[in-house]
């Protein structure tokens, strides 16, 4: 079974993330940032990418959810990465449309030991209950740079905030469900370098 854990503690969080890939449809996802939009974010995510997920953090919230959700998005990179050990035999790439209502949201992703982020939100409230909503990309950012991802996203159209960032998390999940799936046929690493 594939696991990555991570212990995370700065003057700013303390953050514990178990992140489990293969749960055989038994994932379970366990949440709490302190954010209540957040938490439903991540449940949704580990919900759609079958994914077992316990996150706990205890963050400055009284400055704001900013360290918490950057550091969160570190943590769970960071577990992506261990997870995912020397990546021999995974799909690699993962791309997901996912309708919302009137929302329409793309994901596509590479596990490619490369870290980039491509993200295009199109204009979003500034806040969805006590969630600041500029850090969907903050999470993003942090989240694909500590797994060595190459990540794209864009909201395609929508005009439901709630609606864009929960298609992106959702989305997100079935991508990256998508791109850790191992062939059983193929147990090389997925790149002419021989190395992601």
């Amino acid at each position: 079974m594939r696991i990555g854990k991570v212990n995370r503690k700065t003057t700013e969080t303390n953050i514990k993330v178990d992140l489990k890939l293969d749960t055989k449809g038994k994932n379970k996802a366990e949440i709490n940032s302190g954010i209540g939009f957040f938490d439903h974010m991540l449940n949704l995510f580990a919900m759609h990418g079958q994914f077992g997920l316990k996150v706990v953090c205890k963050g400055d919230l009284e400055v704001d959810g900013h360290h918490s959700v950057e550091d969160i998005g570190i943590a769970l990179g960071t577990a992506l990465k261990s997870a995912l050990g020397d990546k021999k035999g995974i799909a690699r790439y993962g791309t997901f449309f996912l309708p919302m209502d009137e929302t329409l949201a793309l994901v596509s992703l590479d596990i490619s030991g490369r870290p980039f982020l491509v993200c295009e939100l199109g204009e979003l409230a500034p806040k969805i209950g006590n969630f600041d909503t500029e850090l969907v990309e903050e999470f993003l950012r942090a989240f694909a740079f500590n797994a060595g991802i190459t990540l794209h996203v864009k909201i395609l159209y929508g005009k439901n905030s709630h609606h864009k960032v929960e298609a992106i998390f959702k989305a997100l999940g079935h991508a990256l469900k998508e791109a850790v799936k191992v062939d059983k046929k193929n147990k090389d690493v997925p790149s002419t370098k021989g190395v992601l």
